[in-house]
């Protein structure tokens, strides 16, 4: 009984390895994902704040400060549209 166990967790064992290998972007690599995805996330927060100072600083009423929180969430919206037009693309 104890051996039919064993071979059965070998089995799973196996298979997950080897699902592993094979699947680039499922769940199983998410530990993998998440170590390698610091620098962009600390980018963004800095732009962020950034560009949260930079309107609120710059915001003539209690709206143009609101809009201005909600341009500071999507910067780099502006910015990919921005270079696309610089680009003529």
């Amino acid at each position: 009984m104890k051996e039919e166990g064993a071979m059965s967790e070998k089995k799973e064992s196996l298979h997950v390895e080897t699902h592993q290998m094979a699947c680039g972007d499922c769940s199983c690599n998410q530990k993998q994902r998440k170590i390698n995805s610091g620098g962009g996330n600390a980018v963004y927060s800095l732009g962020m704040i950034g560009a949260l100072i930079y309107y609120l600083s710059t915001a003539s009423g209690f709206w143009v400060g609101v809009l201005g929180v909600l341009k500071a969430i999507v910067w780099p919206a502006f910015v990919i549209f921005e270079l696309m037009k610089y680009l003529h693309l």
